[in-house]
């Protein structure tokens, strides 16, 4: 991603405090107040999205595997909102696990969308918007084709896959000196990578990024996209966005989830009033690139 170069002959957008690039690429800062969001730019490109079939772990949903253009750059939240952000704008705090560094949970599709129309009118410039499943995923697997960004997937246990462990605050390591004295039982979870009795969400930003510079796309809370839950076809699609039915998709993973859940294909759906202690979500912005100088 830092082939492109961006810092060389742009500038920053209007609603950024603060950019610059580094080893994963170009960044720029929003801010509300004293909080701010570091936001990732995602290069137009194409992608496989969905998994094969011989895939440990997959659902039939997952497939048939396809290709994906999408044709417009975006810019993509290095971690999921947290709760201090969420305060910031909402002036409240609905999370079970209370910490201003935990990704806000207990929200749903359409609070997040309330939150981005509140947010926007604070951050002037491109919207501010969830982003849409192929978005999420097509950043998530940051150019690689694996179930994660690393190599090495297996599946030993029903809360143990070895190359999590470095990456994503999942079933098997999310209670691993869990720091909160309200937590969920976990000692009866099964086949756990590591022995926990206690387990939730954890702050952000502690595991490995992706190759893009993005925190905790796996594990840690699922995250609400954009778009309704619709089957996939062979066919190449360009810039999709589901619009049938009602049920939002979720993406992910998160602390409680089991292995086989927390990959770059796993999609599961919720209807867009659902709230629960493993729902968040990151905030997407554009399309915008930086402007040329």
């Amino acid at each position: 991603m830092s082939g492109d170069r961006l810092l060389q002959t742009g500038r920053p957008p209007p609603w950024a405090v603060a950019w610059g690039e580094d080893r994963h690429g170009v960044f720029a800062e929003m801010a509300v107040g004293r909080v701010r969001q570091r936001m990732r730019w995602m290069p137009s490109s194409r992608f496989k999205m969905g998994s094969p079939t011989d895939e440990a772990g997959r659902y039939e949903r997952e497939g048939p595997q396809h290709e994906v253009v999408l044709t417009k750059g975006f810019w993509l939240g290095d971690t999921p909102v947290t709760q201090a952000l969420w305060t910031a704008v909402m002036e409240e705090n609905p999370s079970r696990f209370t910490h201003p560094q935990r990704p806000v949970e207990r929200v749903s599709w359409a609070d997040g969308q309330r939150f981005c129309e509140r947010i926007s009118t604070r951050a002037p410039g491109a919207p501010v918007r969830l982003p849409t499943e192929a978005e999420w995923e097509y950043a998530c697997r940051a150019g690689t084709t694996a179930p994660t960004w690393l190599e090495g997937w297996a599946i030993l246990g029903r809360n143990n896959a070895p190359v999590l462990d470095s990456i994503a605050w999942y079933g098997g390591n999310s209670g691993m000196d869990f720091d909160l004295e309200q937590g969920e039982g976990s000692g009866g979870w099964p086949e756990k990578q590591h022995p926990h009795q206690r387990a939730g969400t954890r702050v952000v930003g502690q595991k490995e990024p992706n190759p893009w510079g993005l925190y905790d796309m796996l594990g840690n809370v699922y995250e609400w996209c954009s778009d309704t839950h619709e089957p996939y076809s062979e066919s190449v699609r360009t810039d999709p966005v589901g619009t049938q039915g009602s049920r939002r998709v979720v993406r992910g993973g998160s602390w409680l989830s089991n292995a086989r859940y927390v990959r770059a294909a796993y999609r599961s759906a919720n209807h867009p009033s659902g709230r629960d202690d493993y729902l968040g979500f990151r905030l997407a912005r554009g399309p915008s690139a930086p402007e040329a100088g």
